[in-house]
């Protein structure tokens, strides 16, 4: 930071806390808040730094506002649309994506006391809060971004902040051949699979781009198909005219109110679903939605972190024999032949690209549960 932006910024934080003592004495006087905030930060920046330029003057008075109802250093970042996700590691040590490589950037919180502002200031229109006895959570911004917070004592070098931001439209299928992550084989195949009503389950690592590839494979669903959409939050974006969005909640400060994925699921069959697209499989729903597709609610589509096909069809299994029903082994592997048609897999390069490697077929081999490559690069 140079000398100019650190006395921009001290000069800032005292004009705020000056903005503050006087609203609080009109506030306590009965006169109301006044003019607006943003006419009251002009004001007070014309009043006591009349001798800097109108440049400067500006600087100032969006930081302030920027300090005071916005996210704090982090709205630069946020402005600027090549930013794929926001990770910040305490006050000190902000870090972004951009184009699948994480970089430093310069960006700072004054202290602790700062960051922990811009958390309320996230938490609050949400109806969600963090504190000692809650210090995580989880949850989706207006504009469909999903932030995580983790403080102390859990975090222990500060206040811990992950903004994964997702666009308004995502990138169709011909896009992701453009963009290299499909071949055009690989997207006549999914094509052909998913207009035959076939199931697939895409997997790969955190980042590889799972839920960009699920939102294009449901632009092969049919018009005249009602689809509904579950997930932890919000992130697909379907262009059917027929789309039926749910989202799971977690509990209360009192431990209460919380839907679950699998909850969701299970009412979702009673909704008369053509299709059924689950943002992620991650839980004992797995057993659920292994029943619906062995119940005739085929072609449905979801994501699992796995490092290859056979992995997700092991992780899939272990998920469903969480939901402690005592069933066996068997089973469960029988219900997973007969459910899950294709298995399509993701990985990020080093240089950030995301790659489909391989799209496999599940398949019966000498009395377990196998994979097939139909597809690869």
């Amino acid at each position: 930071m140079s000398a100019r932006e650190r006395n921009l910024a001290e000069l800032a934080a005292l004009l705020r806390a000056r903005l503050v003592e006087r609203r609080r004495a009109a506030a306590g006087a009965g006169e109301g808040g006044g003019a607006d905030l943003r006419e009251a930060v002009r004001q007070l920046v014309d009043e006591e730094a009349v001798l800097l330029g109108a440049g400067d003057r500006e600087e100032i008075a969006a930081r302030i506002v920027r300090d005071s109802v916005g996210l704090g250093p982090l709205e630069v970042l946020l402005a600027d649309p090549a930013v794929e996700e926001v990770m910040v590691n305490g006050p000190d040590t902000v870090y972004v994506e951009r184009g699948g490589r994480v970089e430093a950037t310069g960006v700072r919180f004054a202290d602790e006391e700062e960051l922990r502002n811009a958390i309320e200031r996230i938490l609050a229109p949400l109806g969600r809060r963090v504190d000692e006895l809650s210090p995580m959570v989880d949850a989706r911004l207006a504009d469909g971004s999903r932030v995580n917070v983790v403080i102390p004592p859990l975090a222990i070098d500060g206040p811990l902040v992950s903004i994964r931001r997702f666009g308004a439209r995502r990138p169709g299928a011909d896009e992701l051949v453009a963009l290299g992550t499909l071949s055009r084989a690989q997207r006549r195949t999914l094509q052909a699979a998913v207009a035959g009503h076939r199931s697939i389950l895409v997997s790969g690592g955190t980042g590889s781009g799972k839920t960009t590839l699920l939102n294009a494979l449901s632009g092969f669903i049919g018009p005249a198909e009602r689809v509904v959409t579950i997930e932890d939050a919000a992130e697909l974006r379907l262009q059917q005219p027929h789309v039926v969005r749910l989202e799971s909640r977690p509990a209360g400060v009192e431990g209460r109110g919380e839907v679950t994925i699998r909850d969701l699921l299970r009412n979702a069959l009673r909704m008369r679903p053509d299709r059924i697209v689950i943002g992620e499989v991650r839980g004992p729903e797995a057993l659920d939605l292994l029943t619906a597709l062995n119940t005739g609610h085929d072609g449905a589509l979801s994501t699992v972190h796995a490092n290859s096909p056979a992995d997700a069809l092991s992780r899939l299994e272990t998920l469903a024999l969480m939901a402690g029903l005592g069933l066996p082994h068997a089973a469960v592997a029988e219900q997973i032949q007969r459910g899950i048609d294709l298995v399509v897999h993701l990985e990020r390069r080093a240089d950030g690209g995301r790659v489909v490697t391989e799209i496999a077929e599940v398949v019966r081999a000498a009395g377990t549960t196998a994979v097939r490559t139909i597809a690869a690069p």
